[in-house]
């Protein structure tokens, strides 16, 4: 089949590369020539685990092509798939102005009947929207097209969006013609050959279904970051607790794992866009309301435990911290609304100084503290220790989980360790004559 994908973020070209990847023929679209120009050269914009192989391998296959002009991309395309951004405003609501751009180029240029795919995160109601988009630039035009809008929203975890998008556990379609879906159905065949995955609903139902999975997801998170500081004043270990509650399979293990909060691009946009959906309607959504409150407290708590650790030793002011992990999640170079930058961002403007690793996410972060002369970013991790007052562990890479306790003992001024991310053991810590705190669980006197 042919397909054109608009945007080539983390949504649009994983998509693209994984709708070629199937045998379609698919035109990845973006305004942005460098971007092209870049893909065209065999180059990745954005990391994500195992893409470029995808990438690289349709594109030299000639089933994945690149270009800023869009009409190429709609010429043959059967399937129109909307994948550009929806940033947050500050009132928390979506920006939807390059949805509707595209909206309107779609209606500006169709001439045959196209299925428009809207796979961005959009607020309910943005089909019906960009459905009278398209008709009133057909009516300027004076010509009749027969059109679909359907709602398809994603379910891509950054760090892992190739293998989900390969492998999915659902495929939501919000529409109500049965043609439509029946086509849709044909074009994800592929990805669900072992089992029937796909959901047809109506389209304000999907719109809904994606901002319900990811709120969700976040209550969860909130959920057991409230109860392991709780587990701190009354005594009790998070570990135990976790597993404790886990084992119900009506809670299950997954998204319980207590840190610092969650960030990236999604779920902190799409839990206030909830909230504002919910408000422009009169109604006051508390408990989504609550997992914001929750994750923005959250995710200034390692902050918190180092300003009062230093507070008796002449404060942080000039104190040198090595940080470990600067991406909002491992796996992922993306930084947006990442706790480690919040963090960092706190203790700088206290005067403590920065020395920070990450595997992936560096380039990024040196960009974002370009003007930050407190911090350092480098990339040897135990290099970063030297000389520092303590460590800070904030992002749980496979690299940080097993670490040379000596070499940072022995690099370090003081041994101390700040555990966002609940990688070590407190009893084993402990033995290596290291001070650790982490979060919800006992302090452990450390060994002399």
């Amino acid at each position: 089949m042919n397909v054109c994908i608009i945007g080539t973020g983390y949504v649009g070209l994983v998509s693209a590369a994984c709708f070629a990847e199937m045998g379609n023929t698919v035109y990845c679209i973006d305004k942005n020539p460098e971007v092209i120009d870049t893909l065209t050269k065999g180059n990745i914009h954005i990391f994500e685990p195992n893409l470029d192989q995808f990438v690289n391998r349709n594109y030299k296959e000639n089933r994945l092509f690149f270009s800023t002009d869009l009409s190429k991309g709609l010429k043959d395309a059967l399937f129109v798939f909307n994948c550009v951004g929806t940033p947050s405003l500050p009132d928390g609501s979506c920006d939807m102005h390059y949805v509707y751009e595209v909206a309107a180029e779609i209606g500006s240029m169709i001439n045959e009947y196209k299925i428009i795919v809207n796979k961005s995160t959009v607020p309910v109601g943005t089909a019906d929207q960009v459905k009278a988009i398209i008709q009133k630039e057909l009516e300027k035009r004076n010509i009749q097209v027969e059109f679909d809008v359907v709602s398809n929203p994603e379910f891509l975890k950054e760090g892992d969006a190739v293998n989900d998008f390969m492998k999915p556990d659902r495929i939501i379609v919000g529409t109500d013609n049965v043609r439509t879906a029946k086509l849709l159905e044909n074009l994800y065949s592929p990805f669900a050959r072992s089992r029937e995955k796909l959901i047809i609903m109506g389209v304000r139902s999907a719109e809904m279904t994606k901002y319900a999975a990811n709120c969700m997801l976040a209550t969860k998170i909130s959920f057991i970051n409230e109860i392991a500081n709780i587990c701190e004043r009354v005594g009790a270990d998070i570990r135990d607790v976790r597993l404790g509650i886990g084992s119900d399979t009506r809670i299950g293990h997954h998204f319980i794992y207590p840190g610092v909060g969650y960030g990236g691009s999604c779920f902190p946009k799409d839990v206030r866009a909830l909230i504002q959906t919910a408000e422009h309607q009169g109604y006051s959504p508390l408990l989504v309301q609550a997992v914001d409150a929750v994750n923005q407290k959250q995710k200034r708590i390692l902050a918190d435990k180092i300003i009062d650790y230093f507070n008796d030793k002449n404060g942080i002011k000039d104190k040198i911290l090595a940080v470990w992990g600067l991406s909002f999640k491992a796996n992922t170079d993306d930084i947006r609304e990442s706790s480690a930058i919040e963090m960092i961002d706190i203790l700088t403007q206290n005067g403590m100084k920065v020395r920070a690793f990450d595997p992936v996410a560096s380039q990024n972060a040196k960009k974002w503290f370009s003007t930050n002369p407190l911090v350092d970013i480098g990339d040897d991790q135990y290099a970063m220790l030297k000389q520092a007052d303590a460590l800070a562990v904030l992002v749980d890479w496979n690299q940080f989980r097993n670490p040379d306790f000596l070499r940072i003992k022995k690099y370090l001024n003081h041994p101390l360790i700040f555990d966002g991310r609940n990688l070590y053991n407190p009893s084993f810590v402990a033995t290596q004559g290291i001070v650790y705190y982490c979060i919800g669980r006992p302090y452990i006197e450390p060994q002399k």
